[in-house]
């Protein structure tokens, strides 16, 4: 299952702050990618992931997402957590969300476009950067290079632009 990363206090505890999850299929030299088609980062290219629901934990909450989002099945024991961050929206503080995200190397189905997502594979050295949410660049390298990461994110009003940011590696335990 490879290293879970277990946060800091500090990055664990921060009242009103939504859990949620972020997983990418990755086989090979290819990381599959979804098109947002509806709701929070609408247009945008990103992993595959959502809200946890009251009663399931972190992990059945990406299970469920991918199942839900692109149709795929994975366990829970298949995915990787590669790296927690925490997202502050100056303006819009109901948008903060500590995001949970995992590779996932194993699972069942074929990525399908749904009413929410639309997948497509990349290659990872040809990741659409420009069409994915601002803070991307600054830590989705580093976990495809093989780090564990954690770190925080700092957006103005809307999300369009970053006020500060600090993503740190994590020694594997």
């Amino acid at each position: 299952m490879g290293v879970q990363i277990q946060p800091s206090f500090h990055f664990c505890y921060n009242a009103g702050m939504r859990d949620v999850t972020l997983c990418f299929l990755v086989r090979g030299n290819k990381i599959c990618l979804a098109m947002k088609k509806r709701g929070f980062g609408v247009g945008k290219w990103n992993g595959v992931g959502g809200k946890v629901q009251d009663g399931e934990t972190i992990e059945e909450a990406a299970v469920r997402e991918l199942r839900e989002e692109i149709g795929v099945t994975t366990l829970v024991e298949d995915l990787e957590n590669v790296g927690n961050i925490k997202f502050f929206f100056n303006e819009k503080p109901d948008w903060n969300q500590r995001m949970y995200i995992y590779f996932v190397h194993r699972w069942t189905g074929n990525p399908q476009e749904s009413d929410e997502m639309a997948p497509k594979w990349y290659k990872l050295d040809e990741i659409p950067y420009d069409a994915m949410w601002v803070d991307d660049p600054h830590w989705l390298p580093n976990v495809l290079r093989g780090e564990k990461i954690e770190g925080e994110f700092y957006f103005n009003q809307d999300g369009a632009e970053l006020d500060k940011f600090n993503v740190k590696g994590l020694v594997a335990k």
